[in-house]
């Protein structure tokens, strides 16, 4: 008999573990989303002809298994690469002139992109990571490139033990001048609180290995003439990446082809759903579905075998409550869970002011990301669309930006009208001297709510609110808001694909699902 496994969730997680269990198990999936979109922070918004890509997403992978489900779906690029390659430690062979599909004339196609993020501080745009270079001593100075050195070699010979901060993590590995200089602001400005009070986790999650002396050396390795070549980083650390893929009309499309093949696989998907309430069993570790009210004020109960969670635990923890007893020192560690929410403006220029000049030549900005390293500026990032992919962009002749800003529901940035908010950016654009106000064609504002689960409030007791959510044998917790992880698409897409193994296996121990994001060497087996 066919069972049947609810999935809250429409994100990479959730259409991951949807896609997984029609292929290799004899469940059927329900997929509830309360959007009316694919892939959660992960899909692409259409405005006037424009996409944007809420946050970026890179499709890289320290996982042949996630690169490999990535590309198996949809296609390198015609030209990608000349003759055999090899992606994230397995071979590929791709003819000279290669076979792939063009993406020119043809929409379902993975680009090969390069990767290109600074930091604009002080009115200068230094590489990131930052390499010890002629360029960056001169924007620096001799003086302060001396003090971030002796800093840097300080912080090696006596480290900070214990690492109880994120203050400490980041010193630990930089220096504190250099931490000072290119770090505290925009971290301070994404999380809203000082670095010394947010806990050291953060950088365990999204910098791992990254030192100083990690990026100079790949910057030598890759000044050779036999440096790195193709999609083969594995060994690489994620900052550090050279190239990444990507898809043309940007990551909603791959999420919005995922949810085509699991409806023709018998699954279901339905949007507009917001889940209020996960159904208990008398007397038991189990659940046995969900309630779910629509948009439109219907509602609705969906019974299951199965349930997999990607909804913020906070939420998940408030929808238990009325059939399930959970305890209260449980009830309170998951209502002190934070999280930061995401506003990102997007604004349509005619042309960008600020060219390439201190590199000597007039040209387009070739950024991915540049990282805002200023107090006094509120935006913490700014993404130029037309170089994740010219696709991006109706009209290749103008230069599509998105502003990413940090805040609280409810904040003074967050309650700002749209209108305001669209005047700020600009405003910012042209103090930092990216663009004139007069070449402005247009604009949106897109906010998300609990963008990124915070590593402050209650979370330094996380493990007993996990603690009681193992004990039901048919809940499983997936995905960056669903395990309260700071995790990337491809972290919480493995996530998915472990639970299904485990599913697959009999295996009711969930540890190695928490362990993905948490040890290099995982990844590296995977």
């Amino acid at each position: 008999m066919t069972r049947t496994a609810v999935v809250i969730g429409a994100g990479p997680a959730g259409l991951t573990v949807a896609a997984e269990l029609l292929a290799r198990t004899d469940v059927r999936p329900v997929v509830l989303e309360m959007s009316t979109s694919m892939g959660g922070i992960s899909r692409t918004v259409l405005h006037a002809g424009n996409r944007i890509d809420i946050g970026g997403h890179r499709f890289f992978s320290k996982s042949a298994r996630v690169m490999d489900w990535w590309i198996d779906r949809m296609p390198l690029e015609a030209g990608a690469s000349r003759g055999p390659i090899t992606v994230q430690g397995r071979r590929r062979t791709l003819p000279a002139g290669s076979e792939g599909p063009d993406p020119e004339r043809e929409d379902r196609v993975m680009l090969v992109r390069p990767r290109k993020s600074r930091i604009y501080h002080s009115g200068h745009l230094f590489d990131y990571p930052l390499r010890l270079n002629p360029d960056t001593v001169r924007k620096l100075g001799r003086r302060r490139t001396a003090r971030i050195g002796l800093s840097y070699l300080r912080a090696n010979l006596r480290p900070s033990h214990p690492e109880r901060t994120l203050e400490d993590f980041l010193v630990n590995r930089f220096g504190r001048e250099l931490y000072q200089t290119f770090f505290e602001s925009y971290t301070e400005k994404v999380w809203g609180r000082r670095c010394r009070d947010i806990s050291a986790d953060w950088g365990a999650q999204r910098i791992k290995g990254l030192s100083l002396q990690e990026a100079l050396g790949h910057y030598l390795r890759n000044a050779l003439p036999t440096g790195p070549a193709g999609l083969d980083q594995k060994d690489t650390e994620t900052s550090l990446i050279e190239r990444f893929l990507y898809p043309k009309l940007g990551p909603g499309q791959m999420w919005e082809l995922v949810a085509d093949e699991v409806r023709a696989g018998g699954g279901g998907i339905h949007t507009g759903w917001r889940v209020v309430e996960v159904l208990g069993r008398p007397d038991a570790h189990e659940v046995r579905g969900v309630r779910a009210v629509h948009t439109d004020g219907r509602e609705q109960v969906f019974e299951s075998d199965l349930v997999y969670s990607t909804m913020p635990v906070r939420d998940l923890v408030e929808a238990m409550a009325p059939t399930i007893d959970v305890p209260p020192p449980v009830r309170v560690v998951a209502a002190g869970l934070c999280y930061r929410d995401f506003i990102t403006v997007g604004v349509l220029l005619r042309r960008l002011e600020l060219r390439d000049r201190e590199a000597g030549r007039d040209r387009d900005l070739t950024d991915n990301w540049i990282y805002i390293q200023e107090p006094h500026v509120q935006a913490g990032r700014i993404q130029i669309f037309n170089n994740w992919s010219p696709y991006l962009v109706a009209d290749p002749q103008t230069h599509w930006l998105g502003l990413e800003y940090f805040c609280e529901v409810g904040d003074s940035l967050w309650s700002r009208s749209d209108d305001d908010l669209y005047r700020l950016a600009i405003q910012e654009l042209v103090t930092m001297g990216f663009a004139d106000a007069r070449n402005v064609l247009d604009g949106v504002v897109i906010r998300l709510p609990k963008t990124y689960p915070a590593y402050f409030g209650t979370y330094d007791r996380f493990d007993e609110l996990r603690s009681f959510l193992d004990r039901f044998d048919n809940l499983t917790l997936i995905g960056r808001n669903g395990m309260h992880r700071y995790n990337n698409q491809d972290h919480s897409m493995l996530a998915a694909m472990v639970a299904v193994d485990n599913l697959v296996d009999g295996r009711t121990d969930r540890s190695n699902i928490w362990s993905v994001n948490t040890e290099a060497e995982y990844h590296e087996e995977t």
